[in-house]
């Protein structure tokens, strides 16, 4: 039988496991990893293979749970830099995230704006291609 293999990621607020060779498991171990994910109120997603759990927990927590359990795996860290986002410090948005404005904003913005956050919004305006 074939090792699941669990790929780890770390959020601010939660966890994903992303599950690389879910074709090659057998239905037993695919309805252990399902029983798994519910238990702890989480969300499956079969289209990318990868399950989420709203809880902030360890690498080394997440394993111990897996240890404890009837699945049989491998266990991988993957580690993600969060670069601080900048917010908006000025108008209506004030103290939003620029990657959460509207585009209709942003484009308001582009126009009409030429203040000292003007690199952050050009930045942007590039990542959206507008």
């Amino acid at each position: 039988m074939v090792k699941v293999n669990f790929i780890f990621t770390q959020h601010h607020n939660s966890f994903s496991v992303h599950i690389p060779n879910l074709e090659k498991l057998s239905v037993e171990q695919i309805q252990d990893i399902e029983q798994f994910v519910k238990l702890r109120k989480g969300v499956f997603d079969f289209e990318t293979y990868t399950f989420v759990i709203q809880k902030r927990l360890e690498f080394h927590e997440f394993v111990s749970l897996i240890n404890k359990s009837d699945i049989d795996a491998v266990c991988n860290e993957k580690i993600v830099e969060y670069k601080e986002q900048a917010r908006v410090s000025f108008g209506q948005y004030k103290g939003i995230y620029y990657t959460e404005l509207p585009d209709s904003y942003m484009l308001w913005l582009k126009t009409n704006y030429h203040g000292k956050d003007r690199n952050l919004i050009e930045e942007e305006l590039k990542k959206r291609n507008m």
